[in-house]
């Protein structure tokens, strides 16, 4: 028999220990048991969620690569594509005697360090390809078309040289649909350089603007954390885009790059 004399903590544990059995008892297995069924249940419920989540992001990325694709197509064409599940990013390069769409040594906004034929190639074959769909066309460049399309716009770039130097391709494709070469121009009077966060050219007789910001990640850049090696200069803030945003913001078009950064080179080794 158990002593009565033992006080209230002695006799629970004895009770613990010697499975005796009193309501005390079960209603410490009773709480034992509850947590239990949590452990077995909650990994199910986050496999779930998980499943859940990765289906939805294939289905999200189907959804963008098979309708969202031939409607950018179909609108900027102004007529139907052929297949409706036709990809401007799948085809290959095909020869084109119409090509080039202008002549680099003309164009006042092509920096002469990407003018091929200004640092002395000699042959010009390079320049007579363009880009065919697999499964559809891609309107030729018509520049008054073109021209008309963007009157009264705003067309902005943000990235890296690789941004630059398409900023540049297409000013130079737009001039040669200008009669006045001379009512375009850069709004600062800047020449085209790599060290300038900012050129702007200005279409007069169109009122169209074609800009370009210099934004290498896109995001911010800010002081390395405290106790990082010597070779860490900076650290990108993921969650915060470039503070220059904010004049882009309004822009009618508005082209990314950044690719070309997000790399072991660049990021760590460097």
């Amino acid at each position: 028999m158990v002593n009565a004399a033992f006080s209230r903590s002695q006799s629970a544990r004895f009770s613990r220990t010697q499975s005796v059995n009193s309501p005390r008892v079960s209603l410490v297995k009773r709480k034992l048991w509850a947590p239990e069924s949590l452990l077995t249940t909650l990994p199910l419920v986050l496999i779930s969620v998980a499943l859940a989540l990765v289906l939805g992001s294939i289905a999200y990325t189907s959804y963008l690569r098979y309708f969202s694709h031939p409607k950018l197509v179909t609108e900027f064409s102004g007529q139907k594509a052929q297949n409706e599940k036709c990809d401007v990013f799948e085809g290959n390069w095909v020869r084109d005697d119409m090509y080039p769409l202008y002549n680099s040594s003309e164009c006042p906004f092509a920096e002469r360090g990407f003018n091929c034929l200004a640092n002395g190639r000699k042959d010009t074959e390079y320049q007579k390809w363009r880009w065919k769909p697999k499964h559809c066309n891609v309107p030729k460049f018509n520049v008054f078309e073109i021209l008309e399309r963007l009157r009264g716009k705003r067309v902005v770039f943000v990235g890296d040289s690789m941004s630059r130097t398409q900023w540049e391709s297409l000013i130079c494709m737009l001039m040669t649909g200008v009669r006045d070469p001379k009512s375009v121009y850069e709004v600062n009077g800047n020449q085209i350089s790599k060290t300038i966060r900012f050129l702007g050219v200005q279409f007069q007789s169109f009122n169209l603007s074609v800009e370009f910001f210099r934004s290498v990640f896109l995001v911010q850049q800010g002081l390395p954390p405290k106790h990082a090696p010597s070779r860490v200069r900076s650290a990108l803030n993921l969650d915060k885009i470039d503070d220059i945003n904010r004049r882009w913001v309004d822009a009618d078009v508005l082209i990314f790059n950044s690719g070309h950064w997000w790399t072991r080179t660049k990021l760590i080794d460097s």
